[in-house]
């Protein structure tokens, strides 16, 4: 067999499964809210609830998913994982609360969490090594393509023939994901004997702390993208850009797609600062001009930096993660990652909604263009700065 082909069987399963797992993610993301609201007559706060329930649930089980990767072993925690998000499917049909539609929430996050964990480490594996950069950018393209399909088809759903379809699409779309994780086939391995139980808890039992240097990085450009995925259309309109507003993730994906084979194998071939700082920049000069979106060439200009600038960075740290992880830890680097990663999410929807109360949607965007741009240090002194006495270390004793 041959040790450097990417597009197997089991890449292309895992892939699928990805997919359909976010795909059926971004389907109630962006439309249980407006449920809540239309359904349950509640407030506004408790319809944001619907999306901090499962980020909670989600970043609270996967560090625990990522212990069980190690013992357990990958497919039975990735099919367990998918048993249990498509279950959560099942049961939106029956809540008459709140209450009870945030309890479905918080179970299907779990699910969502654990196997998000265990594709991430799943697919680590899969790749070959010197193929990793590019392998990490088509996997996440995935996650990518259902964000640009996921709204559109739940909006159109909701919209056009109601609740009941949605939630038999997120059926489908969960079973679907269990389907292809079923055909995802992992090389058994013998386990370190060594290894024994823990019983009280310690932080590098359930983090890699390897992972937490490039994960920080990752929640703190975090931060304004959430205020893409949770603004933008509200941005679009406020513009008066509403009728472009759905192609802006369209675009953002388009231009990823057509990017991706030549920014995975740069990664590869040059290591990723070569990849780092010019997608920093890219991202900022993106928000830049999205804050000043007057026309809608401007509006989906900007979507193509963004997406060029943000969808490369993305891949490129989780790739950083598990690479400096030793490959046993990878479930933990991957757990430890998406859980900083994500809290970093949810804090910026908040943080985010508060600022732009303030001081509105544009003057925000033309901040975080400034705010981005800090990254560049940070990802110096948190990454580049740290490798390098290790580096040095191993040159001496080679």
């Amino acid at each position: 067999m041959d040790k450097t082909k990417l597009w197997t069987k089991d890449f292309i399963s895992i892939s699928l499964s990805n997919f359909f797992l976010f795909l059926t993610f971004y389907f109630l993301l962006v439309t249980l809210p407006n449920f809540a609201l239309q359904e349950f007559h509640s407030s506004a706060s408790e319809a944001g609830l619907m999306t901090t329930v499962f980020l909670i649930s989600a970043i609270i089980s996967r560090p625990i998913a990522g212990k069980w990767l190690e013992r357990a072993g990958h497919q039975k925690i990735l099919l367990t994982a998918l048993i249990i998000f498509f279950a959560g499917s099942l049961f939106y049909f029956f809540p008459k609360t709140i209450s009870g539609m945030l309890t479905i929430r918080f179970l299907h996050g779990i699910g969502f969490g654990m196997a998000t964990t265990a594709a991430g480490t799943i697919v680590a594996d899969i790749i070959p090594n010197s193929r990793r950069g590019e392998g990490m950018g088509y996997f996440i393209m995935s996650a990518n393509l259902a964000m640009v399909l996921g709204p559109f088809i739940g909006i159109t759903a909701m919209n056009q023939w109601g609740p009941e379809v949605l939630f038999t699409l997120s059926i489908i779309g969960a079973l679907a994901s269990l389907i292809a994780g079923l055909f995802v086939k992992i090389e058994k391995r013998e386990q370190p004997k060594q290894e024994v139980a823990y019983s009280t808890f310690s932080f590098r039992n359930y983090f890699e702390t390897s992972a937490v240097p490039i994960s920080l990085i990752g929640a703190f450009f975090a931060l304004v993208y959430s205020s893409i995925l949770s603004f933008v259309n509200v941005y679009a309109n406020e513009v008066h850009l509403s009728a472009v507003s759905s192609l802006f993730f369209v675009v953002y994906a388009v231009v990823l797609l057509i990017s991706r084979p030549f920014t995975g194998k740069l990664f590869d071939f040059r290591g990723p600062n070569v990849i780092v700082f010019p997608s920093i920049v890219l991202f900022a000069i993106g928000m830049f001009l999205l804050s000043n979106s007057g026309t809608a060439g401007t509006f989906l200009f900007s979507a193509g930096l963004i997406g060029l600038g943000w969808g490369t960075l993305f891949p490129t740290f989780q790739t950083i993660a598990l690479q400096d992880a030793p490959p046993k830890k990878r479930g933990l680097a991957t757990a430890t990652f998406l859980s900083i990663f994500d809290t970093g999410i949810g804090l910026g929807s908040f943080v985010v909604g508060l600022l732009v109360a303030k001081i509105g949607f544009s003057s925000f965007y033309f901040l975080s263009s400034f705010y981005i741009l800090i990254g560049i240090v940070l990802y110096y002194f948190l990454h580049i700065r740290k490798k390098e006495p290790v580096k040095e270390y191993k040159e001496r004793i080679n």
